[in-house]
């Protein structure tokens, strides 16, 4: 019935909290395959057989072999460790540095929130691919590097939504309450809007780890990424550029594991902010949400953008 519906999700509220099922099961796949790759596949992501090069898919090399007879599932599923890996850890190096940009100029206000946003605006406004090509090009970095490098290019889309909740949050009754009883404003940034902060941050960076594995792939792709013999899946589309006419499944099966896991990541983090909405305590929650009419935030339209 109508009436029994959630006004913010829409859905009976008696069928519990529920997280979107596809991606979950996507993203799980991905990551358990890679972890035990090396107990449930049968070949090496450097083992090279030079008698069975550009073998097309078949029973046994279902994804094909490369130019030097390497097995391409394996290569596929070793390389996922490496773009997952990074594309994480580029996440949560973006929401650190974004949490504490947005935080403080959102909460702090007047010249130091005018100082940082035009920082952030200035950073935005770089091209941030061929940057980071040229930065990778000069350092030459290792996986850590790549890592700080990609973290360190991603932080401004997360520091302005996290200064935007801030700017409606300390506006609210219970950061009043907790002025009001003598909290410091460490305390009320770190004990009450840092919490409350939280669903904005999940679905930000759900995000930037799918635009930080779209990054590495672009940087492997161009050959300054990660390094050969390193597997990745960018690196593999690199390698296969020259053959996709002759042998397309090369770069066939690495381009479906970046569009998968990148829409599974995002479809994850929409469904995420969707429960941690539901769950929030009313004074917390978005106006959308209170109001029961959940329609699109201007955060979640800029994060689509």
């Amino acid at each position: 019935m109508i009436d029994a519906m959630h006004p913010a999700t829409g859905r009976d509220p008696r069928a519990g909290p529920r997280v979107g099922t596809l991606p979950f099961l996507i993203l799980v796949s991905f990551v358990l395959l890679a972890g035990l790759a090396s107990w449930v596949l049968p070949y090496s992501p450097e083992a090279l057989d030079l008698n069975n090069r550009r073998a097309a898919p078949s029973v046994a090399h279902p994804f094909g072999t490369d130019d030097l007879g390497r097995d391409v599932l394996a290569r596929v599923v070793h390389g996922g460790r490496v773009s997952l890996a990074i594309g994480l850890l580029s996440a949560l190096v973006a929401a650190l540095i974004g949490t504490a940009v947005g935080m403080t100029s959102g909460y702090a206000g007047g010249w130091i929130d005018h100082g940082l946003m035009r920082l952030t605006d200035a950073a935005l406004a770089m091209p941030r691919l061929p940057l980071l090509m040229v930065a990778a090009a000069i350092l030459t970095p290792g996986l850590g590097g790549l890592v700080l490098l990609v973290g360190a290019a991603g932080w401004m889309e997360l520091a302005r939504l996290v200064r935007a909740e801030t700017l409606s949050l300390k506006a609210r009754d219970f950061v009043a309450a907790a002025r009001a009883a003598g909290a410091s404003a460490r305390r009320v940034a770190v004990h009450h809007l840092l919490p409350a902060v939280v669903p904005t941050l999940v679905v930000a960076t759900t995000v930037a780890v799918a635009r930080a594995i779209l990054l590495e792939s672009a940087l492997s792709f161009f050959g300054v990424g990660v390094q050969p013999p390193t597997p990745s899946w960018g690196g593999m589309l690199y390698q296969a550029q020259g053959s996709m006419a002759t042998e397309p499944w090369l770069a066939l099966f690495p381009g479906v594991a970046i569009f998968a896991t990148a829409l599974a990541v995002n479809a994850l983090g929409e469904s995420l902010r969707d429960l941690a909405d539901g769950h929030a305590p009313p004074s917390r929650r978005p106006r959308s949400v209170r109001d029961g009419r959940h329609q699109p935030s201007a955060r979640s339209r800029e994060l689509r953008e």
